[in-house]
């Protein structure tokens, strides 16, 4: 095992490794490829490889798929499942044959039918962490929390989390029950939760922030030079960062991201993510691929200075536009 420094997320009890395994591309999501097709042999070696270097920590949701997601991460910690930390999501409403519908839901009878399919679905008799996937906008959010807060007392789940929230509705949540984790897109190329004082409602409150996508969806990998760098069925094409005019200024910006990556002999990649880190936050990069998670797992030894921080910052400043983390209909559901 690999010496992973432990932090607390939240504190409400739960540690967790300063990196967690973003599991979302290793299978397909709302029935279309995500990053890319996966080879199952390899997404399970992958897994495998974290734990050994200590990367227990593993973030599905029950829409990834849907339901295939979380039965993949099933397979892979078939005989293991207490040497692994599982946080999945609900709220994407699936249908009883397994459909992803259009809705979000979050009322109370979804909350419970919605844990026990992915009890099932990871064949285990308790989740970690629990979060909702977006905000139900026709359902208080303090219902939602209550049901999920039964969870808790009834210990099919550890620790209650939220995704894609905003201050006003997390303070809402938390009188209710307190909130372990809050999700969101967070990276050198997307920080709006610093700039709506979103991240100081959970520093206030004790709140983890868990910062899924911490690459830019994968452009600070430095891999994605041109559009045709990615599959023609890659849903990075509809986001506007990789679009146009804004996709040749965000690649200005990763070359200079690179420069300080090859100061210091370490990738691009690596440097996102440490800074990630040292800004106190949990990034959890996905990958279908060992080598990957090797790397990505590398960068918690990453040591970065006052004066690093402030020459990243300064590429990307605060309030620079990199583009928006989804398309206008897709922002809709990111409550703000």
């Amino acid at each position: 095992m690999s010496d992973i420094k432990e932090v607390k997320l939240g504190n409400q009890g739960l540690s967790v490794p300063t990196i967690g395994l973003g599991c979302m591309g290793m299978t397909d999501s709302w029935g279309a490829n995500i990053y890319g097709k996966a080879d199952e042999k390899e997404t399970i070696a992958t897994i495998h490889r974290s734990l050994e270097l200590g990367g227990n920590f593993l973030d599905t949701a029950d829409i990834y798929g849907p339901l295939k997601n979380e039965r993949l991460v099933a397979k892979a910690i078939d005989g293991n499942r207490e040497k692994y930390i599982i946080a999945t999501k609900f709220g994407y409403e699936i249908d009883d044959n397994g459909q992803g519908t259009t809705n979000i839901n979050g009322t109370k009878a979804y909350v419970k039918k919605a844990v026990e399919r992915s009890l099932k679905n990871l064949n285990t008799d308790y989740i970690d962490l629990y979060y909702l996937h977006r905000l139900d906008q026709k359902t208080p959010i303090e219902e939602t929390v209550e049901a999920m807060a039964d969870l808790v007392k009834e210990g099919k789940i550890g620790y209650i989390g939220l995704s894609e929230v905003g201050s006003d509705t997390i303070k809402k949540a938390h009188s209710v029950h307190p909130i372990t984790a809050v999700q969101t897109e967070y990276s050198l190329f997307e920080r709006q939760v610093e700039e709506l004082g979103i991240v100081a409602t959970l520093n206030e409150l004790n709140i983890g922030l868990v910062a899924y996508s911490p690459l830019g969806r994968g452009f600070i990998s430095g891999e994605i030079k041109k559009l045709d760098d990615m599959p023609a069925d890659d849903f990075r094409r509809h986001l506007p960062r990789f679009q146009g005019e804004q996709f040749e200024k965000n690649i200005q910006l990763l070359n200079e991201i690179e420069k300080i990556a090859s100061e210091k002999e370490i990738t691009s990649s690596q440097l996102a993510l440490a800074w990630v880190i040292a800004k106190g936050h949990l990034p959890i990069p996905g990958t279908k691929r060992v080598k990957y998670v090797e790397q990505n797992i590398a960068a918690t030894s990453v040591a970065l200075t006052n004066e690093d921080m402030n020459r990243l910052e300064k590429i990307i400043p605060l309030g620079k536009d990199t583009g928006a983390r989804y398309d206008a209909e897709n922002m809709k559901a990111v409550n703000l």
